[in-house]
């Protein structure tokens, strides 16, 4: 049976990943995750550091969230959280 969510709550299934070392693959990434569940999207950020991984549930979102946040991986301390929407910038406007 598919999972239930309460009303006005969003699945958060989507996590940002930071503090990668640039030789992260994005294959790394999936193969991390996967560990932890079924991934459906892996995208590494080339050049910056971080990506984002999709898990096919919140549970397992949820799992691997607590287990490797904080946990070291390739020599670098992974952060793991909940990805949050981009903010709406205006177009040229870097910094405040």
């Amino acid at each position: 049976m598919p999972e239930q969510k309460e009303k006005g709550q969003k699945m958060q299934t989507k996590l940002y990943v930071g503090n990668l070392d640039r030789s992260v693959t994005n294959e790394d990434l999936k193969t991390l995750f996967s560990n932890h569940g079924e991934v459906r999207e892996s995208k590494l950020i080339e050049g910056k550091g971080f990506g984002f991984v999709e898990m096919s549930n919140q549970a397992e979102a949820e799992s691997a969230k607590k287990v490797l946040n904080g946990s070291d991986f390739k020599g670098r301390k992974l952060k793991v959280d909940i990805a949050q929407p981009p903010r709406n910038r205006l177009r040229g406007q870097r910094y405040r």
